[in-house]
């Protein structure tokens, strides 16, 4: 097997900032998604979900980051894509969300500096704020950007969640030893990496 070697690169004062962090916050319309809402003839909603950003969250979740979601919006797509991803922590319809957050928080038994958030608009900037690591998608509200320790290069619904997960995972020191995992096969009688 020809080795491999990790290729990313983040800056070390970004990784230092995002050291320790215990879980992380994402939004859904915007950050695991686009943010365009398909409404179809009798009501039905679509969204469209990148399988980066879901393998993401698995690798998360496997290296001890507990991945929470936290969305505005309820709809049967959303719960479905966090049950497919075996998400345990989610809050749907939320219209106050630093009150959902503290509620998470108390839960998981952590504080404000142990928690990583990303999101991409203005109801998302309680939660930015008072991060101890916060991030934004590319295509964020200039105000979420302005207030994210790190605007992805990928656009929300485009693997910005994913880079997100990427770089808690290098700044965990998590990432190299979950890519050599991945490269082992059913053959050697090694499970492969979970599907997203």
């Amino acid at each position: 097997m020809r080795p491999i070697e990790p290729h990313l690169n983040f800056p070390p004062e970004l990784l230092l900032q995002a050291q320790g962090m215990r879980a992380a916050i994402f939004d859904v319309d915007g950050v695991l998604t686009d943010g365009r809402v398909y409404i179809g003839e009798t009501g039905e909603v679509f969204k469209a979900f990148s399988t980066l950003d879901g393998h993401g969250l698995k690798l998360l979740a496997m290296a001890g980051v507990v991945p929470v979601v936290i969305t505005g919006r309820d709809s049967p797509a959303v719960r479905r894509r966090v049950a497919d991803l075996g998400l345990q922590h989610a809050r749907y319809g939320v219209h106050d969300k630093l009150a959902a957050a503290q509620a998470v928080l108390a839960e998981l038994q952590i504080d404000w500096p142990q928690l990583a958030v990303i999101g991409d608009d203005w109801p998302d900037l309680p939660l930015l704020v008072r991060a101890g690591f916060a991030c934004a998608p590319a295509n964020a509200h200039i105000e979420a950007r302005a207030a994210a320790h790190h605007v992805t290069e990928a656009a929300g619904g485009h693997g910005a969640a994913r880079e997100f997960c990427d770089l808690l995972l290098v700044a965990q020191g998590r990432y190299a030893s979950l890519l050599h995992t991945q490269l082992q096969t059913l053959d050697d009688g090694q499970r492969s990496g979970p599907a997203a």
